[in-house]
This record gives structure tokens, C-alpha cells and sequence, in this order.
């Protein structure tokens, strides 16, 4: 059987495990110690370079990154796919996953960053905040865009494309940015209206009081978020480089370790 290791927060586990309820492959679930001090061991840190959830396990078989990880699933369940069948259909929902996994996330893990982990305050905080608020308006735009006047984006059901989208217009209406495009906040609706989605958004509403509690536990460097690439990228161009430098000094923010592999 499946093992999937998560957080309930994570946008990343919340697409995986909306895809194994939607396609009814059954899968038991962990959460790692130590997660997100970045020196957590066992079976979650073997063939697990960075450290982060979702990280699946199937036999000897072992995934990280979720996309790579919903491939994987739909190539071994072939008749429960959430894909659309036309290569032209595949590569557009491909492209949404893409915008959400890096643009979207992004943002999302940006606005936590200020909000759980106060990683900077005053004006600083409040330009950061505005910034990542246009940000996500530009977003959602181009995703109502992408919708259309259609009810689900990648056909006519419920899909690939839509678990792709869910975890992050939630994580954002959770930080005081929801959808605004009457279309869009409509199709978040029906989302969550279903039960594997409400499910899996259930889990992840009950963890939102503990976040940020390690890291406010600890001593300097015992906690150290991942800085990976896009949430770099990021916080530099939204003009949180004084955090990045701060935390560097710290000690509480990491990269990718690559010895792991």
C-alpha cells in the first residue's frame, strides 16, 4: 500500500491526497518528525532531498515532489485517470500545475513567512503583504481566464487541473486574499463542495492554529524553513532580501541538500 508522508498544510500533500481519494487508491498517511527543522531522519530522509513533504513510498519505490508523484499514480491507475485524454488538453492542465506549484505557492509560503513567522514587521511587512496581494489579483485573473464560462478547468469533471488549483486559492482565501472573479470564487465553491476536497481542506483547517509553533519554540537555527528556488526567487523580487540575509545569519532558513540524494 501507498504510504504518503505530509503535513495537512501543505498545498503539495493536499493535491496527492485529493487525487488518491478521488481515484479511490487506497493509502495510509504519516507525518514526519522533526519536520521542517530540516534534520529529520529514517525513512523519510532516505532518497528525500529536501526534506519536505509530500515524500510517497510504494515498496521500495520512494517519490519526492508532488507532480512527479501524481504522474506516477496516474500511470498505475491508467483507468482512474483525472487527465484529460488529448495531448493539447494535458499539456494545458500541465501549465496550470506549473503557475500554481511555483508562481502560486510561492506567495502562499511568503504570506506565512510574515503572518507565522514574523520574518519582518512594520512598513516592511505591510509592502511585502500589498506585493504579494497584486500579485495573487494577477493570478487569479489569468485563472478565471483559464475557466472560462466552463464549471471545472480541465473538462468536464473535476480533474487534474482543478486538485492542482484548490489547495492554493484556499491557502490564500485563508490569508485574507479569496478569489474575487465571480466565476472563479464560484468554482471554488463547487471544489470544495466536494467530499475529497472538503475532507483533505478539513485536515488542513484543524493544523492552522499550530503553524508557526515550532519555530516560535525553538532556538535560532532549530527551526530553519526551506528557501528552495521559487520562494527565493520570490521573496528577493518582492523585496524581502533583508529577510533572506537576516535569516542566513540566523541560521532558520535552509536549501536543499543535496548529499541527500
Amino acid at each position: 500500500m501507498i504510504l504518503l508522508y505530509e503535513h495537512p498544510l501543505s498545498p503539495y500533500a493536499q493535491k496527492v491526497k485529493i487525487a488518491l481519494r478521488r481515484m479511490g487508491v487506497p493509502f495510509d498517511l504519516q507525518r514526519p518528525g522533526g519536520i521542517g527543522s530540516g534534520a529529520s531522519a529514517g525513512d523519510f530522509a532516505e532518497g528525500n532531498p529536501r526534506m519536505e513533504v509530500p515524500f510517497l513510498v510504494d515498496g521500495d519505490l520512494r517519490i519526492f515532489d508532488s507532480t512527479i508523484m501524481l504522474d506516477y499514480i496516474e500511470e498505475s491507475f491508467p483507468d482512474r485517470t483525472l487527465m484529460p485524454a488529448a495531448p493539447a488538453a494535458r499539456a494545458r492542465v500541465r501549465m496550470i500545475e506549473d503557475v500554481m506549484d511555483t508562481h502560486y505557492e510561492a506567495i502562499n509560503w511568503g504570506l506565512s513567512e510574515l503572518r507565522y513567522f514574523n520574518r519582518a514587521t512594520g512598513a516592511a511587512a505591510e509592502a511585502l503583504r500589498a506585493e504579494a496581494g497584486a500579485q495573487i489579483a494577477a493570478i487569479q485573473r489569468w485563472l478565471a481566464a483559464e475557466l472560462g464560462d466552463a464549471d471545472w478547468f480541465g473538462g468536464a469533471g473535476f480533474g487534474r487541473a482543478d486538485l492542482c488549483v484548490v489547495p492554493f486559492l484556499n491557502g490564500s482565501d485563508w490569508h485574507g486574499f479569496p478569489p474575487v472573479e465571480p466565476a472563479l470564487a464560484a468554482w471554488l465553491a463547487r471544489a470544495n463542495a466536494l467530499p475529497e476536497v472538503a475532507q483533505t481542506s478539513a485536515e488542513a483547517k484543524e493544523t492552522l492554529p499550530t503553524i508557526g509553533k515550532a519555530y516560535r519554540d525553538g532556538k535560532a537555527g532549530a527551526f530553519r524553513r526551506q528557501y528552495r528556488d521559487h520562494r527565493l526567487e520570490w521573496m528577493i523580487r518582492s523585496g524581502g532580501i533583508d529577510v533572506v540575509v537576516t535569516g542566513l545569519e540566523r541560521g532558520d532558513i535552509r536549501f536543499t541538500d543535496l548529499t541527500r540524494l
